[in-house]
Formats: C-alpha cells, sequence, structure tokens
C-alpha cells in the first residue's frame, strides 16, 4: 500500500524546484522507478511533484555546439530509435535497446534512468542499511551474488543505468536546474562512490532537476558500442557490461573511453583498458589484454567471482567486434 501523499503537477520548471523544496518532495517523470519504491516503503514521499507535461524537457535536437542535447523527459524507447542517434552515438541507442522491457523503454525517462535508485534487494527489501541511514551493508556477509567487484567500501551496490555507462563513454554532459540556478557536470562525475556519502547516488543538490544531456559533436573516427550481459534477455539488469567510445586514426585507436555497468556502484571507468589501446591498433591479442588489464584491481565477494571471466570475455569480444 502506498502512503498518502499529496501530488502536483508543475507547470514550468521554476514551479517544480519551488515545491520540491518542501520536505519530503519528490520528484515524477516516467514513475517507473518511483512509484515501486513508493509501494514497497524503501522511501516515503509527502508531495509528489510531476514534470511530465514540461513539453520543453523532451525530444533531441542539435546543440548550439554541434552536438546533440537529450531533454531529460525523453523516453528511453524515442532515444533507442533515433536515427541520428544510432547514426553517430551507437552506444546510446544500443544501451537505451538493452534497457529493462518494451513496456518500461516506452514509459521510462531518460533523466530518470541515470537517477534511479540501486537495485540491492537489501535496499529495497525491509532492511535498514547504510544507504537507509543504517549502520551496515547486509551484502558483506549475506546474498552478494550481484553486487559490485570495484568501489563498493562500505555499501555493495552496483550502479542499475544502462544509459549511464554509455553516455559516460562518450563524454557526456548533463545539465541541471535548481534553487541555486543552472550548471552541467560531466556524466562520469554525476554519480558517487559509497566512500563518499553512502546515502546519496548522484551530486544533484536538494531541488535539482536534470533538464537535458549534452553529447559532444562525434568525432571524426568514433566507434562506440555497448555489451550488456544479464540472466534473462528482457527485464533484467546487467550482470556485466561495457560500454566503448573509440576514435580511431586509421587502424590505431587515438583515443578510447571504457566504461563497466554492472560492476561498482557507479559507471566504472577502465583505465588500464584504455591505457593498453591506447595509440595501437586493436588486435585480438591487444583486445585480450585490455580485458585483462580492466578487471586487475577487482576485488570480487564470495559469490560473484563469475563476474570476472564474464568481464574479461564481453569486454575482449566487443573490442574485437569494433575494430573490424
Amino acid at each position: 500500500m502506498l502512503s498518502p501523499f499529496a501530488y502536483v503537477r508543475a507547470e514550468a520548471i521554476g514551479d517544480a524546484i519551488r515545491h520540491l523544496a518542501t520536505d519530503g518532495a519528490v520528484l515524477h517523470a516516467g514513475g517507473t522507478d518511483l512509484l515501486g519504491c513508493l509501494r514497497d516503503h524503501v522511501f516515503d514521499a509527502g508531495k509528489v511533484v510531476s514534470i511530465s507535461r514540461l513539453k520543453g524537457l523532451k525530444g533531441v535536437e542539435k546543440s548550439k555546439g554541434g552536438g546533440l542535447s537529450i531533454g531529460a523527459l525523453t523516453t528511453i524507447a524515442d532515444i533507442a530509435g533515433n536515427a541520428l542517434i544510432q547514426r553517430q552515438y551507437a552506444a546510446l541507442a544500443r544501451a537505451a535497446s538493452e534497457v529493462a522491457s518494451p513496456q518500461l523503454r516506452n514509459q521510462g525517462t531518460l533523466g530518470g534512468n541515470l537517477c534511479q535508485k540501486p537495485r540491492c534487494w537489501y535496499y529495497r527489501g525491509e532492511f535498514h542499511c547504510i544507504r537507509k541511514g543504517g549502520d551496515q551493508c547486509f551484502a558483506v556477509n549475506g546474498e552478494n551474488a550481484y553486487h559490485c567487484i570495484f568501489g563498493g567500501a562500505d555499501c555493495l551496490i552496483v550502479h542499475p543505468s544502462d544509459t549511464a555507462p554509455a553516455l559516460a563513454a562518450l563524454d557526456a554532459r548533463v545539465h541541471l536546474e535548481g534553487p541555486k540556478g543552472k550548471r552541467a557536470v560531466p556524466v562520469d562525475g554525476l554519480f558517487l562512490l559509497p566512500d563518499f556519502d553512502p546515502t546519496r547516488e548522484t551530486v544533484l543538490a536538494p531541488g535539482e532537476i536534470i533538464t537535458h544531456v549534452e553529447l559532444p559533436v562525434a568525432a571524426p573516427g568514433l566507434r562506440s558500442s555497448y555489451r550488456k550481459a544479464r540472466a534473462r534477455r528482457s527485464w533484467d539488469f546487467a550482470l556485466a557490461g561495457v560500454a566503448l567510445a573509440l576514435v580511431f586514426e586509421g587502424e590505431r585507436v587515438a583515443k578510447a573511453r571504457v566504461f563497466l555497468s554492472g560492476a561498482a556502484p557507479v559507471p566504472w571507468r577502465a583505465k588500464e583498458a584504455e591505457a593498453v589501446i591506447t595509440g595501437r591498433k586493436l588486435e585480438p591479442g591487444l583486445a585480450r589484454k585490455a580485458a585483462e588489464a580492466a578487471i586487475q584491481r577487482a576485488r570480487p565477494l564470495e559469490q560473484n567471482g563469475y563476474k570476472l571471466p564474464l568481464f574479461r570475455a564481453i569486454i575482449e569480444e566487443e573490442l574485437e567486434a569494433i575494430s573490424a
């Protein structure tokens, strides 16, 4: 059962920001994650502030800098099916197509996908874990087959978004608006590791709203991709995933950005893999070395050691595929 709450349908961004200043107010966009959290009492809300009718936050268009601007309320399905994104930013189109199920892709929004809450069953269940303000992470000595192998510290969640690692690999920026005005942050700087604050997932300040995401101009020679391994073909979150954005000069990799999903509490940048391939021709042997390098600092838990060969395989295969 849902606890009682007030409901407000904002008519403008400023209206939404003003209502979010109320204690216990939460933001509603597509609602695919929010309503589940409220129903399961992951958190409660005194007021739900809906921005679902703000047309200025929807759509894909060319940005002033020549890149691409994607409104925060653009559905995941629209991103996956956008021809321009498919041609120039293939990793994002592919990642969007891998999100959840067709029904959820048609309802869920880009902003919501970036800001969704963790899927840890202790956090989602009736456990007062450290992310809820408690004093322990129950996954440390509990069921941790789907938890992180990097960056966990005192909380072992994995970041649930598919679009986030793809956008991070593509060097996108998130534009925010709140009580103190507007600002922009890189997607790979949007998320917080637990050792900073285990009760927060993002750098969003109270009352701040994602308005749009901006992709830079696609560099000549850019090739990007996203690969996701999961238990079921539909609905499931990543057991392991990799987003690649490589800029080729001839057969040589001039620039590389590699981010992992299903690996850490944030989209995890595999700098070791980037270092292996940057400046070199991407041959099968090199792809194998990069895959090994990507997991060299991993710290698997008692039940998720299977993630190491899984990551190694999908990274190697995806590097070989993108170089073909």
